[in-house]
């Protein structure tokens, strides 16, 4: 790895052209950086020295490479011992460094599945979500929890699979409302057999893989056969859920007879933005879609944008048999060996330019037409808002990230301080934050106190992490829930930590502390209203309330976790089973720190040397 050239001072291609005397023809990752060290760019070659003589070269770039080669100061490399090995750490440092010529997926959260568990005899249906910990099957990805909790809605009315929690079904005594209105068979009190449920189980499982016209025709038999045995109250029961079944499929509206598993993926550009649809195909059915807005790079093109979303978007998912594309990408061998690699399995990349593929491509990319066009409107007119902030409030231009800052408790109790964050695109729900209050020194109740910390420790790890203030993470405009006394205190806190060139607004609730009679302080200034009916203000308000609500939230968990917390939370080794075995045998917490060792390990699930560990736990040893 060399990251160091002649003369630092200069940029642009003579400083490229002195790193070939140190290049071989290895494949790697090489790395872009301008004067202050800040990463330009993260690409990868299958022969570094090739790819680093091409920006050598003075002439014949595009616009956006010719920018990016003239900002160059320095560069950094790192051999691999293949190509894909270099596809793959070139998407890593991406998503880690941001840099500014990369295209680059802001959005990527995991998808929820639907679970059929397989701990428990009488097993239930649950959207999932993380780590695939439990054992059962899991089915998915869904692309939200919305499209989720409608085929849940749905399968519960078709099979009528439990949905309850363990505990919650140990404990029941009589069937509960699911039973009565027939989303759920009563297995909890004995309604149903477990060879039936079991039935139903599997009838479940063959409908998530496709198999519903299997599922079907056993239903219609099933109620043909009760009918003709006069055991009418069944045949209805029957039919009600044929009935939901047929809804179902005719809920989702593409069902591809075709195409048994894939994503559809659709990319538009328009105006320098870009909006990729993913639609996700599994066993034959749409389990809904997604629109991602990456960042383009500065300029890049359709198959460019198109590689490194893949890319991106499956470093932490795994890949379904077919991917199939709108735009060709530039390295499609390269990308299905990786993606090969990672599942382990064989993966297609088509590009579809006839049939009913070509059919589900266009229907995507007519999605991501008309996404585009929507988010377009919405930033035009989000960007006119944060002129009209900057304009009302005599800032020095129109912010681009607003930082708004709140805190929740009861008394001083389970305190929560909250930031949200808005900007061009809106809210940046990916970028909020929630701190839980640690400085026991704080009286309760002292919000002064609870905002010093949150505000010490955000701008501290700022300073940490980005001290040249080189990334969007930095705020143009502070928004506090507060009047002149919250503004000045913040003032000094953030005089204290260096940062004070960042302005700040206190919204005070004003007279009767009514919507639309708000004040605003600002250091040194008189406080002011602004007219009701101002679209500045309604924004404001918006901010104000989705910050409210953020810290209320984040408030409520909290104080839910520590309602239902027990002193065997903090024994090593006992998690949420073990937990529940030793509750259900005990009765209490309380009596399992008085057990002997001889009853603990009686417990089922509780080996003995985990009982060892509790029983010292609560003795002292």
């Amino acid at each position: 790895m060399s990251d160091e050239t002649p003369n630092p001072a200069q940029t642009g291609h003579s400083v490229i052209q002195a790193y070939l005397n140190t290049l071989d023809g290895s494949p790697g990752v090489y790395r872009m950086l301008d004067a202050k060290g800040a990463v330009l760019y993260v690409g990868k070659a299958r022969n570094l020295k090739a790819r680093v003589s091409s920006y050598a070269r003075p002439t014949g770039h595009s616009p956006r490479i010719a920018r990016m080669i003239r900002d160059t100061a320095t560069m950094m490399f790192l051999t691999t011992r293949t190509e894909t090995e270099a596809l793959l750490l070139e998407q890593n440092l991406i998503k880690q460094l941001k840099p500014r010529y990369n295209v680059l997926l802001r959005d990527d959260k995991s998808f929820p599945n639907i679970l059929v568990s397989k701990e428990h005899a009488f097993a239930p249906i649950k959207k999932h979500r993380g780590a695939k910990k439990e054992k059962g099957d899991y089915f998915g990805p869904f692309a939200s929890a919305g499209a989720v909790n409608r085929t849940l809605n749905q399968l519960q009315k078709v099979f009528l699979l439990r949905n309850c929690s363990d505990s919650t079904f140990e404990s029941r005594t009589r069937p509960c409302l699911l039973y009565q209105i027939k989303r759920c068979s009563g297995p909890c009190v004995g309604l149903i057999s477990e060879e039936d449920y079991g039935g139903l189980v599997k009838d479940a499982t063959s409908f998530l893989r496709g198999r519903s016209t299997r599922v079907q025709e056993t239903l219609a038999a099933d109620m043909q056969k009760a009918s003709e045995a006069m055991e009418f109250e069944r045949a209805a029961a029957l039919r009600d859920r044929l009935r939901a079944l047929t809804f179902v499929q005719g809920s989702q509206s593409v069902n591809p007879a075709g195409v048994a598993e894939a994503d559809v993926i659709a990319l538009h550009v328009e105006g320098g933005q870009a909006c990729v649809q993913v639609f996700f195909i599994r066993a034959n059915q749409n389990w809904g879609n997604r629109d991602y807005y990456p960042r383009t790079g500065a300029g890049a093109d359709a198959r460019e944008i198109m590689q490194a979303f893949i890319g991106q978007f499956y470093d932490n998912k795994e890949p379904p048999r077919q991917i199939l594309l709108s735009d060709g990408i530039e390295d499609a061998e390269l990308m299905t060996e990786a993606l090969m690699q990672k599942a382990g399995r064989k993966v297609e990349i088509l590009v579809p330019q006839r049939g009913e593929k070509k059919e589900l491509v266009a229907g995507a990319l007519r999605n991501a037409r008309e996404s585009l066009a929507r988010k377009m409107s919405e930033t035009a007119t989000q960007a006119k808002l944060l002129v009209g902030l900057g304009e009302a409030f005599d800032l020095d231009g129109a912010p681009q990230r607003v930082e708004v800052y709140d805190n929740s408790h009861i008394q001083g109790a389970f305190a929560v301080g909250a930031m949200i964050v808005a900007g061009r695109d809106g809210f940046l729900k990916s970028q909020y934050r929630k701190f839980n209050i640690k400085d026991e020194t704080i009286t309760p109740g002292d919000d002064f106190g609870m905002m010093k910390e949150v505000l010490t420790r955000r701008f501290k790890r700022l300073l940490k992490e980005d001290p040249d203030r080189q990334t969007e993470n930095w705020p143009d405009l502070l928004l506090i829930d507060g009047g002149a006394g919250q503004v000045s205190a913040v003032r000094q806190i953030m005089a204290e930590l260096g940062v004070e060139d960042i302005a700040m607004i206190g919204v005070a609730k004003g007279v009767d502390r009514d919507h639309g009679k708000e004040e605003f302080h600002r250091t040194g200034m008189r406080p002011i209203a602004l007219q009701r009916g101002d679209p500045v203000l309604y924004f404001i308000q918006r901010m104000r309330d989705e910050a409210h609500r953020f810290a209320i939230g984040a408030h409520r968990a909290k104080r839910s976790k520590a309602v239902g917390a027990t002193p065997l939370d903090e024994v090593p080794g006992v998690g949420a089973t073990r937990k529940r075995a030793l509750l259900a045998h005990f009765g209490s917490a309380k009596a399992v720190g008085r057990a002997n060792l001889h009853d603990l390990k009686a417990v089922d699930g509780i080996s003995d040397t985990i009982a060892e560990t509790i029983y010292d736990h609560f003795h002292g040893s």
